[in-house]
């Protein structure tokens, strides 16, 4: 009875080991939760209050399917004052319902059956389900556990089928950023080839040791061919609003916009005041909250590094590590399930990442200092355990 797409949407990996870990949640197993990408911070008062007020203040009807044109205008100056850009809110920007929902209407308004995207992996598998959806073809790039650019590689799969590169940086699984030479690298292979671009930079907020990088839209040769995806979820703590954007020229943003009038109607009008708030009110909230993730980044890496066979790079932005098992001979959703079921530490299998995630688990240190204290030795006693 089902359609035969839903042979390409598979459960999301990173989700179902949440699933499982509330399972056993219910039943009074003590759990170690390093598994979801999810702010362990509250909104922020003066989001919340702008949110309230709307709502009591009737705010509650359909706005325009490309949202208000007020929160258009917040992230234009955003991007402007933080990134330099030069970007038209009345037809080059367009408020979703979550950044999710932003990468599904871009691939489909983009992508047609046959095309293939080059994707940097590891990454979040939404970028190889959107892709699959609209029938085109994922294939891998692989950046490695740091997330470092194989210009060569990438050059190399380049043919006359491909259409779209992902980029993903800061990288949800690796922390990872790539460099400004980096983007430049992927902006003129761009131009060489006429390929659109779509950059996730849901994570660009949150960036450690003054390390300098980029939009991907700043570099004026590729910049009609770029699709930015942004929103709210990380950097304020803002997961469950469910608040995306995506920004790119006024042909793909017509596009994306009819998906959406299609799909979704238009995104929750008072959360859009909130999304306001967010951008416009005081931003020292986003600063604190990177200052206290750079200290766990920091424990938890020293932490892993002391385990024997175990081997973890130091991420440069984003709220993740991705740790390389050497010693262990299972796969990383063994790996996952086990720690998950003998130790109560919850994380997410690297092979859901990439073909090149394989012998990796990701872990969030998005979650108190305690609980990554407590589940590092819980992780130290599963390596020892089965190292062989």
């Amino acid at each position: 009875m089902l359609a035969e797409r839903m042979n390409i949407i598979k459960p999301s990996g990173t989700i179902a080991m949440v699933e499982k870990a509330r399972e056993l949640a219910r039943s009074g197993k003590k759990l170690y939760n390093l598994d979801v990408g999810e702010p362990d911070f509250d909104t922020p008062e003066h989001i919340k209050r702008a949110a309230i007020e709307a709502l009591m203040s009737g705010f509650t009807h359909y706005t325009s399917s490309l949202g208000i044109i007020e929160l258009r205008r917040a992230i234009a100056e955003y991007l402007r004052d933080k990134k330099g850009l030069d970007v038209n809110p009345e037809k080059e920007i367009i408020v979703t319902p979550g950044a999710k929902h932003a990468i599904y209407c871009a691939c489909m308004a983009t992508l047609n059956p046959g095309d293939e995207v080059l994707v940097l992996t590891p990454t979040w598998p939404t970028h190889f389900t959107c892709v699959e959806v609209a029938g085109a073809k994922v294939i891998e790039v692989t950046c490695g556990e740091s997330y470092n650019l194989n210009e060569e590689l990438l050059k190399q799969n380049v043919n006359s089928k491909t259409k779209m590169i992902i980029v993903n940086s800061p990288n949800n699984p690796t922390g990872g950023v790539l460099s400004i030479n980096e983007l430049k690298a992927i902006a003129d292979l761009a131009v060489d080839h006429d390929l659109l671009v779509l950059s996730d930079e849901i994570y660009d907020e949150i960036i450690y040791d003054g390390f300098e990088t980029r939009s991907m839209m700043s570099f004026d040769e590729i910049r009609e061919n770029v699709i930015v995806i942004n929103g709210f979820s990380k950097a304020y703590a803002m997961t469950g609003w469910r608040l995306g954007y995506a920004v790119a020229n006024e042909n793909i943003i017509d596009a994306m916009n009819r998906i959406q009038q299609a799909t979704t109607t238009c995104p929750v009008s008072f959360i859009q005041k909130a999304g306001i708030a967010a951008l416009k009110g005081p931003q020292d909230c986003v600063k604190r909250m990177v200052e206290e993730f750079s200290n766990r980044r920091k424990y938890i890496v020293k932490a892993l590094r002391e385990i024997p066979n175990v081997k973890c790079a130091m991420p440069k932005g984003a709220f993740y590590v991705f740790p390389r098992f050497l010693g262990i001979k299972m796969p990383s959703f063994e790996i996952s399930m086990r720690l998950l079921e003998e130790e109560g530490v919850s994380t997410t299998p690297g092979s859901v990442f990439g073909s090149c995630g394989e012998g990796h688990i990701r872990l969030s240190y998005a979650t108190s200092l305690k609980t990554i204290v407590e589940a590092m030795e819980k992780v130290k006693n599963f390596v020892e355990r089965y190292s062989k």
